[in-house]
């Protein structure tokens, strides 16, 4: 969530998102084209490639340096690479390899996993656990989840009737959300027990292909973008349990009544009726384009962060407390030739009317920190919250030391 690295016909390059005005070009790299894999190792030196001109194997680079620490070759094309601090997992149609990030030594291959055509896997973030989740079936909505660190099956969730089209871990590992091709439902399940915690419905009228599910670092928002124009962000949260007393009013009168009536409803109706809709929206201005997103805190504030296939990324505000529909605030193109585009965002969204959202930039309505708890670029710890364990330990590597790494080609 505060970096960005993107694979391109001519090779890849690597951004920092710590501003909203300017994104800075961290590196650039044109020795390898046609590079359809780029994966950093948070904000270290470490980064994994794989190109379209070699799909079968895995280069691994000190990008500071400019150096390879190695490169792996695998048995069929390399289709989606995960990594944090204690594994690196090459996952390949009917195979899964994990890799001890420390060495690069390759500790256990999962064979014959039911056909993974996508290459759909999520891995934990926090070291600490290291949970890897991917397809259990071919044909319906199982989820595998394994143990990364023990190198043992933990357990099988039935998440969905029809098969997986995307999985994420929360950032400290302890829930996983999931959606299914249909892309109507979306469910989160605790970890590593696998009780179902939420149920999101995304729509009704038509199915779409959900292409990025992400979870804020906080995890209180839960975001999903599909090949549709429109970005959901769902919020982590019980009403029951945020809304103790109704007011008496009309609508909270009804919400009762309905409540009630869903009592009387065969529970496959009740359940679908009783979901929870998004929290807060998004309006993109392109369809039918494959994008990624991020719910991340840029200068102090929450933001939702969309780059699309064609090279831009664009940045809203998000509105912690009262959601809606998030306000376009910036375009940056990703490309280098996106002067032009970026003085174009004003003409991107239609005019709204002023709210938190359109006003956020003001001193005097920055909301107080007590607002937005875990939204922090200090990570929580000026104001004594937890500190999540990945975010600040020292882990496994160390990719400033010159020994970390030895240069070693396989």
């Amino acid at each position: 969530c505060s970096s960005l690295a993107i694979g391109t016909t001519t090779g890849y390059r690597l951004f920092s998102l710590s501003s909203v005005e300017q994104l800075d070009q961290v590196h650039e790299s044109n020795e390898i084209p046609d590079v359809y894999i780029v994966e950093r190792l948070f904000s270290s030196s470490l980064v994994v490639v794989v190109s379209h001109a070699k799909p079968q194997q895995m280069n691994v680079y000190h990008f500071k340096k400019g150096t390879e620490i190695c490169n792996y070759s695998y048995s069929s094309n390399i289709l989606s690479i995960r990594l944090n601090r204690q594994r690196l997992v090459v996952c390949l149609e009917e195979s899964i390899y994990i890799h001890n990030i420390k060495d690069m030594k390759l500790l256990k291959t999962i064979l014959d996993t039911p056909p993974n055509t996508t290459g759909l896997c999520a891995l934990s973030i926090n070291h600490a656990n290291s949970y890897l989740a991917y397809p259990g079936s071919a044909t319906s909505g199982e989820i595998a989840l394994y143990d990364g660190n023990t190198l043992k099956t933990a357990c099988t969730i039935p998440a969905h009737d029809g098969p997986l089209a995307a999985l994420a871990f929360n950032s400290t590992g302890s829930k996983l959300a999931s959606a299914s091709e249909k892309g109507t439902v979306i469910r989160v399940f605790s970890i590593p027990g696998g009780q179902k915690l939420y149920e999101f419905r995304r729509g009704m009228k038509r199915y779409v292909n959900i292409s990025s599910l992400v979870f804020s670092m906080d995890s209180q928002f839960l975001c999903a973008s599909s090949n549709t124009e429109t970005v959901h962000i769902f919020k982590l949260e019980h009403l029951t349990d945020s809304r103790p007393e109704e007011p008496p009013t009309w609508s909270g009168y009804m919400g009762k009544m309905f409540q009630a009536a869903t009592n009387y409803l065969p529970a496959q109706v009740s359940g679908m009726m009783s979901q929870d809709r998004a929290f807060a929206t998004v309006r993109l201005n392109i369809s039918g384009q494959r994008n990624v997103c991020a719910l991340s805190t840029i200068q102090k504030l929450p933001r939702l962060l969309v780059t699309t296939s064609d090279g831009h990324l664009y940045i809203y505000n998000l509105d912690p407390q009262d959601g809606g529909e998030c306000v376009l605030i910036k375009n940056h193109s990703l490309l280098g030739s996106g002067k032009m585009e970026e003085n174009k965002e004003n003409n991107l969204q239609p005019p709204v009317p002023q709210s938190y959202a359109a006003t956020v930039a003001r001193p005097s309505t920055v909301p107080s920190t007590s607002t937005m708890p875990g939204y922090s670029e200090d990570g929580g710890a000026l104001r004594g919250e937890v500190i999540p364990e990945h975010e600040f330990a020292t882990g496994p590597v160390c990719l400033d030391d010159e020994n970390e790494f030895p240069p070693v080609s396989i």
